[in-house]
């Protein structure tokens, strides 16, 4: 049974600050806050998303760490380690061969030094972010905390020898945003493992890599208990990996969490290591019930949607769009290029990003969206432009966007039809995404509001199907249309079949349009 808020204020105050619960015979316990939630997919499933994630509908996310400074784009940690590659060939050009060279030694080169937190996030502001997402650690196992599991390797002790996610937690909460952070490390383990090879041919055959060195096994991992071959088979994906580094992962990421308290954690998969991780779940929502007087506010994520089949968790879609209005909200993460930084790279066009927000949120989605950021922790002018179109015209037509609800079909046209080899699909089809025109559109809703989104501007008239007084969608009578961002009236008639609206001469904005329909 779900506990009511007036239980779980009850339950806080007469609990102790800690719950400790043994996950199974050969785990150890597992220290977690109290609260409503236990660390078990059967308690877990009472949770339900809070308002403000339905609401927010933009995040931006800075996935920044020391794999950016190469400026070689994602998975450079691992890359460098894959005999033949393009970061092997790139790594042993600039640095030496990784026998006597590593991830290690590219680690110094990460210095931030022209990062300014405070600055980004205004100009994230002005986007329209009502959330933002700092990398709080990725597979290559450097933490961008102050880690106390992780002292050595960790952003406050190497490389730019500052707490980026702590100095971006402050610059985005004081400027009203909701804040989180994503976390990769379940993966690592597996991930890392090339690490531990050594190059099959050439001058320095059988010699192992740098991540064999006992000394910098913090870093690279200990495989000492694994099988034999374990690095040459692991996948980098696995999670394969013993008790002990599952006890290491929960410790970091909830050293991550007391220290932050996180509105959103995001894990790069599906919920990990099954009691590890649901008790990770289950801490983060028992803080964040703690500091909002026993009502939880924050959000996890997973990538595998039978963890959020009933409460659990927010499903998230990486590079990827649900095929239909989804009945919780959802979010897809996203990127303008590469998720690390990568130089000369080409970008999404604001057309793109803004056509992606839109179509998302019609299907009740958030979109999450990442700016790559160099090594030195500036946008370079292509990531400015690609912000700044997205901030005039979120000026223009947010209000169809904050706050608002599906509404009985997400759109009509030309890409609402679905193709037969791709339906149902879901996660890193963004690649199989149409291109929108102005005969393709989009709906939410707020009240008695309806919001149809032109996703091109069309010659001179609109006609909207699905506005038809007698169309299947019933809309009702409309009282009155307008269009954002354009003062004058409109001429509009709607008949029993459609909508009709002739649009001005001039737009309003670049890329989609916004009609406002107030509804009978």
């Amino acid at each position: 049974m779900r506990m009511t808020r007036r239980q779980a204020i009850g339950a806080i105050a007469a609990a102790p600050a800690i719950l400790t619960r043994r996950a199974s015979a050969d785990t150890p316990a597992l220290e977690i806050e109290k609260g409503p939630f236990q660390g078990t997919r059967e308690s877990l499933k009472a949770y339900r998303v809070p308002d403000w994630f339905r609401d927010a509908k933009l995040g931006l996310w800075a996935h920044w760490g020391p794999q950016s400074a190469p400026e070689q784009g994602d998975w450079f940690a691992r890359g460098m380690y894959l005999e033949g590659n393009h970061d092997y060939e790139w790594f042993r050009q600039n640095f030496g061969p990784q026998s006597k060279f590593g991830y290690k030694d590219v680690i110094p080169t990460f210095k931030a030094e022209k990062w300014d937190p405070g600055h980004l996030m205004d100009l994230y502001v002005n986007a329209g972010a009502k959330y933002f997402v700092s990398m709080g650690v990725h597979h290559d196992n450097f933490d961008m905390w102050n880690s106390k599991y992780q002292p050595r390797w960790n952003a406050a002790a190497a490389g730019p020898k500052k707490d980026i996610v702590g100095m971006w937690k402050d610059a985005a909460r004081k400027r009203g945003l909701r804040f989180g952070v994503s976390e990769h490390l379940s993966n690592s383990f597996d991930w890392f493992a090339p690490s531990h090879l050594a190059d099959k041919d050439g001058r320095y055959a059988t010699v192992p890599y740098d991540g064999s060195d006992p000394a910098f096994a913090d870093l690279y991992h200990s495989y000492k208990d694994m099988p034999f071959g374990f690095a040459e088979s692991a996948k980098p994906m696995g999670r394969v990996a013993p008790d002990w580094w599952k006890l290491q992962y929960f410790n970091r990421i909830k050293d991550l969490i007391d220290q932050h308290q996180p509105d959103l954690l995001y894990t790069d998969g599906a919920i990990p290591f099954e009691e590890y991780g649901l008790s990770l779940v289950a801490h983060v929502y028992n803080v964040s019930a703690k500091l909002h007087g026993g009502k939880c506010e924050a959000i996890y994520t997973s990538k595998r949607a039978d963890d959020c089949a009933e409460g659990t968790c927010a499903l998230d879609l990486e590079r990827g769009v649900v095929d239909k209005i989804w009945p919780d909200p959802w979010q897809t993460d996203t990127c303008i290029g590469q998720w690390h930084y990568r130089r000369d790279i080409v970008y999404k066009t604001p057309k793109i990003v803004i056509d992606m927000l839109v179509d998302i949120v019609s299907r009740n989605g958030n979109l999450l969206l990442n700016f790559p950021l160099p090594g030195s922790g500036m946008l370079d002018g292509r990531e400015l432009a690609v912000l700044t179109g997205l901030t005039e015209w979120m000026k223009v037509n947010s209000e169809g966007i904050y706050a608002t609800r599906p509404w009985k079909i997400y759109g009509e046209g030309p890409s609402t039809l679905p193709k037969p080899e791709r339906a149902g699909n879901m996660g890193f089809n963004e690649r199989n995404r149409r291109e929108l025109t102005s005969g393709d559109i989009r709906f939410t809703t707020k009240g008695n509001t309806l919001f149809a989104f032109i996703m091109g501007w069309p010659p001179s008239e609109v006609e909207i199907a699905a506005l038809g007084s007698a169309s299947p969608q019933q809309p009702g009578k409309i009282r009155r249309v307008e269009l954002l961002g354009h003062k004058g009236k409109l001429q509009w008639s709607q008949s029993d079949k459609s909508l009709k609206v002739q649009m001005p001469p001039e737009r309003p904005c670049e890329f989609a349009m916004t009609l406002k329909a107030t509804l009978a």
